[in-house]
């Protein structure tokens, strides 16, 4: 079967458009996410890691934004403690068939978060039962919470679980996801500036 062109042409003109409006409106997440950096860095800098956590394409994002922090972003300085809580099947699989699913991600930040460490949740929901309970295991284990979400925000944002929330303004769970990217790169440069010098 042939594709139309025309049609997928329209289609992806149509989806650039909605990107790009997601992204404009979502200008005024800037400097929430400046606050986010300036915590992150000074979590690291104090000797402290990031724990991350999502599901599905959420999970590929936290996985994407702890190696870039691991390993490198766009210079090379010293590998900086950040965890995917998503990346070991052993742990994820037992705390899910023990435990339940909602406490896969919540087992983990109990047992590996320490105070001075953030948690980054990842949910573009906001409604992620193994993301509240992870962020909730972090606020009583003393961690810092962060959290990146869409459509409101959901009950993370209406429960305050997080002490920086960004909320993408759109429904679309594709365009959230395009702007969680981003804002994880804009994290990853501001550590990379921080800690380029040997800091």
């Amino acid at each position: 079967m042939k594709p139309d062109r025309a049609a997928v042409a329209a289609e992806f003109t149509r989806r650039h458009d909605e990107h790009r409006a997601v992204f404009e409106r979502s200008r005024d997440l800037l400097g929430p996410a400046a606050e986010l950096a300036d915590a992150a860095i000074s979590v690291l800098g104090a000797g402290g890691k990031l724990l991350l956590c999502g599901n599905g394409g959420s999970a590929a994002d936290a996985q994407h934004i702890a190696t870039e922090c691991t390993v490198r972003f766009e210079t090379t300085r010293r590998g900086l403690a950040a965890i995917a809580l998503t990346t070991d099947t052993s742990a994820l699989t037992a705390a899910g068939n023990d435990l339940g699913y909602e406490q896969v991600f919540a087992r983990q930040v109990a047992a590996l978060g320490r105070p001075g460490d953030m948690l980054i949740g990842l949910t573009t929901s906001g409604n992620s039962p193994n993301v509240t309970e992870a962020l909730v295991a972090a606020r009583a284990g003393g961690l810092a919470t962060a959290c990146l979400t869409g459509r409101g925000g959901g009950a993370i944002a209406a429960g305050r679980l997080a002490d920086h929330c960004l909320i993408v303004p759109s429904d679309v769970t594709a365009h959230i996801q395009e702007v969680h990217i981003f804002l994880g790169h804009l994290l990853c440069a501001a550590i990379d500036a921080a800690f380029t010098d040997g800091a």
